[in-house]
């Protein structure tokens, strides 16, 4: 082969070369473009074409709106239980939850988690959900510095994650309701769901068993977003009201399901 044909040649196949790599390239883009689309963590290469590790998934966004309705709609309702877990009575509440087929909300004081990984892990194992309720229960958190509300709910997460073996908390409830604007776009923005409630049994009083009862069926038609508490004191009145409620919701055509964290 001449010397011009040569050049010619080797110019061909590295056009050709050129072109195949870019079409590669384009390729490998949209399949990284897709899968972000579809929530997925892009693929990725280390050096010299080992595989590496791939991006860290951010947090869901969610809204920073309080949520009260349920995930399911129509008639079902969301069960949310807090304070705990407490080594007496949130082991009997997961009894009930689970011969009734419920799945609930556990709204987690941080240190209480630390204290009671096992029973983290149960109510994850068992198909519930975690819910941030922050590290000291400061009922006037809403009066308090951003940087102390910034302190309770991320440190309060990291102690029912770790006790959880890395489960995600999906949800932010401020002790008595004491959001601000603060803390929950901070809550939001870390993929918890600000939580509210619809019906406060006050169980915490201990005004009696039916009493407990009594507000749900009273009040249900407030929302669907029930408020028990499994931690801060006795309570045996709420295992009793529990066990009665349960059946009572479902004679009543209720289904149940989870609070609503990405829509509006």
């Amino acid at each position: 082969m001449g010397q011009g044909k040569y050049t010619a040649h080797i110019a061909v196949v590295a056009s050709a070369v050129g072109l195949s790599l870019a079409v590669w390239g384009a390729a490998a883009l949209m399949d990284n473009e897709t899968a972000a689309g579809m929530g997925k963590a892009p693929s990725s290469q280390g050096p010299a074409g080992k595989p590496g590790q791939p991006e860290r998934v951010r947090p869901q966004k969610v809204p920073e709106s309080i949520a009260h309705a349920a995930e399911a709609g129509g008639s079902a309702v969301n069960i949310t239980i807090d304070d705990g877990p407490d080594p007496r009575w949130t082991p009997q509440m997961l009894d009930i939850l689970k011969e009734n087929g419920v799945k609930a909300v556990f709204c987690m004081v941080g240190p209480m988690a630390k204290d009671h990984p096992d029973l983290v892990k149960r109510v994850v194992a068992e198909g519930h959900k975690l819910c941030d309720h922050t590290v000291s229960h400061d009922t006037t958190m809403d009066k308090k510095s951003v940087a102390y509300q910034k302190q309770q709910i991320f440190d309060a997460k990291k102690m029912i994650e770790d006790a959880a073996g890395g489960a995600e908390v999906e949800y932010y409830r401020a002790p008595g309701g004491a959001f601000t604007p603060d803390s929950r776009r901070l809550a939001a923005a870390a993929g918890m769901r600000p939580l509210g409630w619809n019906v406060d049994t006050k169980d915490f009083e201990q005004p009696g068993t039916a009493s407990i009862v009594d507000t749900v069926k009273n009040e249900l038609s407030n929302g669907p977003t029930i408020l028990f508490h499994d931690g801060g004191g006795d309570r045996g009145q709420t295992v009793a009201a529990l066990r009665q409620v349960l059946p009572w919701l479902k004679e009543n055509g209720h289904t149940f399901s989870f609070p609503v964290r990405t829509a509006p």
